[in-house]
């Protein structure tokens, strides 16, 4: 549909000072006729990417902000990573010798951000990536967080509807880079809310990108971010758009697929295809890999936070190479894909090609001086209501990088939120939350001028950045139990997503069972008496819990409604009236599920 275009101002990138290279595998050079590593017929072309940055402007805190790296005797070490000032340096200096680069994400750029950037409906971020020179990205769910029209006026521009604009005489606008919405579109019209495609040109050379989101996104946003759009199946989407470009002469394609897998190991930097291609990742990514046409040839991807780089073979039984950069810009992967003039295609042999590798966004490099002032700039803006004590912890209490299925905080978030519901109404009995919903790690050590142990507003935030509403509904005893036994089926079957329940609720979950039945009916207790499948029981929920979010049609059976007010409100008052600094909040032991493995 649209060609490269760039705004006023943006710079040609192609010279610019030492760092990484990237150089084609010998066994590609070997299979390509000679000259091919040079001018002439063949152009080697880099691709930087990434892939779910979520506003992560500063560098992200605890575990959240390492990645596993395999060392040379084969054990791993957790390395610190990320944040924006670091990952602008890093692609600068990939960039450097490479006059043909690309840089490209793969969604959820935005939302679920920390304070910094979510305070402000993600400009910041959007200035920051139009700051690294990103040139394209596709949609992913948390895109549609606050709805189309939202979307619409990140790409276009424009002050917020209801906030405005931030500071005096600025006005917001847009990105530079387009987003790619191939398969979300129009109830009305049936055409697709941004750009489906878009072809990046350099002196004859044109790769083509194809941008889609999972298919279900309207599973995991909440039903005003998706009113009025439609999602439509990842591979045929990529099919039909793979044709129209091919009709236009783009035969070298890239699709940036919001979708990803499991990969064997945690570790960014292993052999994927060490047993053979694609058997180093698993997830909803590899049959969308194996069904995508053969025109295509590189999947960037994403969703699932991992880090992989591996081959899967096309329906033509080629290998292609499929990517993701772990999230919020601890890691980017440089990608080779060399062009044949000839034919206007990516070559692609039975060897592993094109080449690519994750690197480590590593925060021992210099800082890119505009980001540092990006950050600043917002920081101040920001400080009065960021910097504000909300509470107190004893020590670390893990979210997002839990490495257990009960998270601690997920568990404290649900204390949290039955705590509010019995303030509205005492039958309130138990609360449960989405373990997705959990978006970053309360840590104890100081950061800035805050002291240790101290909770700030803007930590809250990052813990619980959706603006959902804490929600009471009615559930018999048997809609609870089938609300916990769709954790491990169903839609959740092949990845499980554990509620994470509130202090009373106690029960069994039995990983050596399949489905449903892991989940063992009879152990389920509340304050130690077992569930009546005839009782109604109030139950606290977010508002996408409460929808049926997340695959869980049970909870979304609730009757007789009570709206409270948001869940942020609800963890800070919390907090707030539950630890001060002489009595700090203990971590949950996270022990109110049992795991049998």
């Amino acid at each position: 549909m649209h060609a490269q275009t760039k705004r006023p101002g943006r710079r040609l990138r192609g010279v610019v000072a030492a760092g990484v290279t990237l150089v084609a595998a010998g066994a590609l050079m070997a299979a390509l006729p000679a000259g091919a590593a040079g001018g002439g017929r063949y152009q080697d072309v880099q691709l930087l990417s990434f892939n779910d940055f979520h506003g992560n402007l500063e560098p992200p805190a605890g575990s959240s902000g390492q990645v596993s790296e395999v060392q040379a005797d084969g054990t791993t070490k957790k390395v610190d990573a990320g944040g924006v000032e670091y990952l602008a340096t890093s692609l600068r200096e990939a960039r450097q010798g490479h006059p043909y680069s690309i840089t490209a994400a793969a969604g959820d750029l935005v939302g679920a951000s920390p304070l910094l950037s979510g305070l402000f409906h993600d400009e910041p971020t959007v200035e920051a990536m139009n700051g690294l020179d990103l040139d394209v990205t596709s949609v992913g769910n948390h895109e549609f967080d606050e709805g189309a029209a939202e979307l619409a006026r990140l790409q276009n521009g424009g002050c917020h509807p209801k906030d405005g604009c931030y500071g005096e005489g600025r006005e917001f606008g847009g990105a530079d880079y387009p987003y790619l919405a191939a398969n979300v579109t129009d109830e009305k019209t049936g055409k697709p809310v941004l750009d489906p495609y878009w072809v990046w040109k350099r002196n004859g050379v044109k790769v083509g990108f194809i941008g889609v989101t999972l298919e279900g996104t309207p599973d995991i946003v909440s039903a005003d971010g998706v009113k009025g759009l439609k999602f439509h199946d990842e591979i045929e989407t990529v099919d039909k758009y793979a044709k129209i470009l091919d009709k236009q002469g783009v035969k070298s394609i890239v699709a940036l697929i919001h979708e990803g897998g499991a990969p064997a190991s945690a570790s960014y930097n292993y052999d994927c295809d060490a047993a053979g291609g694609g058997s180093g990742v698993s997830g909803p990514i590899v049959d969308i890999a194996k069904g995508i046409t053969p025109k295509v040839d590189a999947l960037v991807t994403g969703h699932t936070h991992n880090a992989y780089a591996c081959t899967i073979p096309d329906p033509a039984g080629k290998p292609r190479m499929v990517t993701s950069a772990s999230s919020y810009g601890k890691l980017y992967t440089d990608t080779t894909l060399t062009y044949d003039r000839a034919t206007k295609d990516i070559v692609r042999t039975s060897v592993k090609s094109p080449t690519a590798a994750n690197h480590v966004v590593s925060r021992t490099q210099e800082k890119a001086a505009d980001m540092t002032a990006l950050i600043g700039r917002w920081n101040e803006l920001a400080a009065p209501v960021a910097n504000r004590s909300v509470g107190f912890i004893s020590g670390d209490v893990p979210g997002r990088g839990a490495t257990t299925p009960e998270a601690p905080l997920g568990d404290l978030i649900a204390d949290a939120q039955l705590a509010h519901a019995k303030s509205l109404d005492p039958k309130a009995s138990l609360a449960l939350m989405n373990p997705g919903g959990v978006r970053s790690d309360l840590v104890f050590k100081a950061s800035g001028s805050e002291g240790d142990g101290v909770v700030t507003y803007g930590e809250a935030f990052a813990v619980q950045p959706f603006s959902n509403t804490v929600n009471l509904v009615d559930l018999s005893g048997e809609q609870l139990v089938s609300a916990l036994r769709q954790q491990v089926s169903g839609a959740n079957a092949a990845s499980p997503k554990i509620l994470q329940p509130s202090a009373g609720l106690t029960y069994t979950l039995d990983m050596t069972k399949a489905g449903a039945d892991r989940v063992v009916a009879d152990s389920i207790r509340l304050n130690g008496a077992a569930i009546d499948p005839s009782a109604t029981y109030r139950v606290a929920l977010n508002s996408f819990l409460a929808g049926g979010g997340d695959g869980f049609a049970a909870l979304g059976e609730g009757k007789n409604p009570l709206v409270g007010s948001d869940d942020l409100k609800a963890f800070s008052d919390y907090l707030s009236a539950n630890s001060s600094a002489a009595d700090p909040i203990e971590p949950p032991a996270a022990d109110r599920i049992t795991i049998v493995k």
